[in-house]
């Protein structure tokens, strides 16, 4: 195994070296900072970690048009330009443990998609409040039942990747820019036929930053199942 690790980042200079020092703690793992153009200097951070880092860890700068999903596609081209496998992701708030990463590298042996989901057995979500939890369990069930996707977190951003299923996947074609994306990728990696396992992770809300959950992210997430029934209804 090459794994490779995508940290996509926006305004989390205090989290990114925490995160970072646990992935390198793992064997063989690489680090790939996508970083949004921070205006917090998360990019600079970025940059003193590369230096640090005896050449596990790289930082692709970002200019030009924001997004999680547009910042995900990026690092996912420049990864698909490396021999590294799985290719892997997560994120830079925290929320996601790099203790869990080596659970879901064990289980990319057997899967095209691994991911790191609240919604089996043994999952769990710690310091949210209530309703942001009901909403995002209402989420995955309404995706559910509108797509027909088989996946019980298909909103969840700690995932594995085989490389050779991320290259079956229409990456420059994929629209959607908030979480709505990630919801769209899981959609086209079981369109393409990918083998595709959950394993269970437990979340925590983020300790330092602001969530970039908005307005706008909330309404393209709840408008993506619509467009992808349609396009899998008009083939």
């Amino acid at each position: 195994m090459r794994p490779l690790v995508i940290v996509p980042t926006y305004n989390e200079r205090d989290n990114l070296p925490v995160v970072v020092a646990k992935l390198l703690r793992i064997p063989d793992v690489q680090v790939l900072v996508v970083d949004d153009g921070s205006p917090d200097g998360t990019g600079d951070v970025a940059d003193v970690l590369v230096r640090e880092s005896d050449g596990r860890v790289s930082v692709l700068h970002r200019t030009g048009p924001r997004g999680l999903g547009l910042s995900y596609i990026d690092g996912l081209r420049r990864a698909l330009r490396t021999d590294a496998t799985p290719v892997c992701q997560m994120d830079a708030d925290l929320s996601h443990d790099p203790a869990d990463l080596p659970r879901l590298l064990a289980a990319s042996a057997n899967a095209d998609l691994v991911i790191g989901s609240r919604y089996v057995p043994g999952g769990r979500i710690e310091n949210w409040p209530r309703r942001r939890v009901l909403l995002s369990a209402f989420a995955n069930r309404y995706i559910r039942a509108i797509t027909g996707l088989r996946i019980n977190d298909s909103t969840s951003g700690f995932r594995c990747w085989r490389r050779e299923a991320l290259q079956r996947l229409p990456l420059l074609q994929i629209a959607s820019n908030g979480y709505a994306f990630l919801v769209e990728l899981a959609w086209e990696a079981a369109a393409a036929g990918c083998r595709i396992t959950e394993v269970p992770i437990t979340f925590v809300e983020r300790r330092h930053g602001a969530s970039k959950l908005s307005a706008r992210v909330l309404v393209e997430s709840a408008l993506i199942p619509w467009r992808l029934a349609w396009r899998r209804r008009t083939g």
